[in-house]
């Protein structure tokens, strides 16, 4: 494995200490990184799951629209930050790896140096009430 930029070190040091669930992906998609109020979300530890591409995590985590129809990879807000280079917010059902269907709220932004460099995204997100 690569080392990855220091700035990345950091956030996942820092997302570590926070209770708002973030999760971390590199330029090209991969997940680097969730936390552990993340987990609780997701339905399993990061340990269990460890470091995966975009297509695996876009479809474990299952989301869906409010109407129950799929909710396609292009359409996340993390897929957005990352593909498009700007900010995205929506609200969407996932059914963790715990197979509970959950109602959240997902705010994702494209992660640059100051140098300019892409270093992939970040979405932070919470639950809803329904």
């Amino acid at each position: 494995m690569t080392q990855q930029p220091v700035e990345l070190i950091v956030l996942k040091q820092v997302a570590s200490y926070l209770a708002t669930p973030i999760f971390l992906v590199d330029p090209e998609g991969n997940l680097l990184y969730y936390n552990e109020p993340a987990e609780l979300v997701l339905g399993l530890r990061f340990d269990e799951t460890g470091e995966m591409s975009m297509a695996e995590w876009s479809s474990l985590f299952v989301p869906e629209n409010e109407d129950g129809s799929p909710k396609p990879a292009e359409e996340l807000p993390l897929v957005i930050a990352l593909r498009e280079h700007r900010p995205a917010h929506a609200s969407f059902l996932i059914t963790g790896l715990d197979g509970t269907r959950r109602s959240i709220a997902a705010t994702a932004f494209p992660l640059v140096a100051q140098s300019g460099h892409n270093l992939g995204a970040v979405s932070l997100f919470w639950l809803e009430e329904k």
